[in-house]
């Protein structure tokens, strides 16, 4: 299965290939996305992103991760979250939403089984 392609992204909306669903924030996966819900986790911009919000995305047979930190990076990773995915046995990055997106797409399209998790605004 491959990771479907993030088909647009503008400020506070995102689109991804094969689902009629329009994401603020979103999870991707080889074969899958859904909309990323910090209140499931009580996520913040500070702290930041959560071991509890990669979970489900490092379960799907991912090998590299990329998590996009917004338009004006704003959402923060602490070293805990990190040393939580690679610990995990996934290669991490960690981008501007932007550069993510961009990031992700191209190893989408070469067949890499990458996930990632993207913050569309600040």
């Amino acid at each position: 299965m491959s990771s479907p392609q993030i088909s647009s992204l503008s400020w506070g909306t995102m689109k991804v290939s094969g689902s009629s669903s329009i994401y603020k924030d979103c999870k991707v996966w080889p074969g899958g996305s859904r909309a990323w819900d910090w209140r499931e986790t009580g996520t913040n911009h500070r702290p930041g992103v959560q071991p509890a919000d990669l979970e489900e995305v490092l379960k799907k047979g991912i090998e590299l991760l990329v998590i996009g930190r917004g338009m004006s990076e704003a959402l923060q990773v602490p070293s805990t979250t990190l040393d939580f995915v690679k610990q995990s046995g996934v290669e991490v990055r960690v981008l501007q939403t932007e550069k993510a997106v961009a990031e992700y797409n191209k190893l989408a399209g070469q067949g890499a089984k990458v996930g990632g998790v993207f913050h569309s605004t600040c």
